[in-house]
């Protein structure tokens, strides 16, 4: 099955709620999907493999602990947390490069720099374990997929950018990732109450006749 932009960054931004992040940091992951998607990359089995992996563990500990050196966490970094990061900490990009170790699902970070390229007017490059990705905001060039773990990730800007990858207008994920992504999105749903069914059957109470 293929699904348009619109449904992939509405079930994406919902899945990422149901696994507990606040509802603004589940539309960044709305958002991060459907870039991927843009790009041709399956922003949705990123995300639904990264949610899989932190579910039921502690949000905090997959936060950047501290912005002022090599970017980490307690535990493996949060893509979706760094990504904010990197998109506040944007200027600093213009005296230095930023490193960030131990990162789940590193691909998750591209639609960040992307922003960070168009804010600055620069392309920014992604290198994740001698994988090397360059963005100028809308586009994405990329040598080869990015792992599901990067063990050092280093962003840096760029003079250059390849060919850029085509762009796609919907997005392929597995009936498996999907199904995954609904999971999640489940859980935003308010359990049924007999009212809400009641009202939902269009029955109510009351016999007209």
């Amino acid at each position: 099955m293929n699904y348009s932009l619109n449904e992939i960054e509405a079930t994406s931004k919902k899945a990422a709620r149901g696994a507990g992040y606040s509802w603004g940091m589940a539309e960044e992951a709305g958002k991060a999907a459907r870039w991927l998607c843009i790009q041709g990359q399956d922003g949705c089995a990123a995300l639904a493999g990264f949610l899989g992996q932190i579910d039921g563990k502690t949000l905090a500990d997959h936060r950047p602990q501290d912005l002022s050196g090599q970017w980490s966490a307690k535990s493996t970094l949060c893509p979706l947390t760094a990504g904010a990061a990197l998109s506040d900490c944007a200027h600093d990009l213009t005296t230095d490069e930023i490193i960030l170790s131990e990162v789940a699902y590193p691909a998750l970070l591209l639609p960040f720099a992307s922003r960070v390229a168009i804010r600055l007017g620069r392309f920014v490059e992604l290198e994740c374990d001698e994988v090397f990705a360059t963005t100028n905001g809308p586009e994405l060039y990329l040598d080869e997929p990015l792992p599901r773990h990067g063990t050092k990730v280093t962003v840096r800007l760029q003079t250059k950018m390849d060919l850029a990858l085509p762009r796609h207008t919907r997005g392929v994920p597995t009936q498996d990732v999907w199904a995954t992504l609904n999971k999640f999105a489940h859980r935003t749903y308010a359990p049924a109450t007999e009212e809400s069914r009641l009202l939902g059957a269009g029955a109510g109470l009351s016999d007209n006749d």
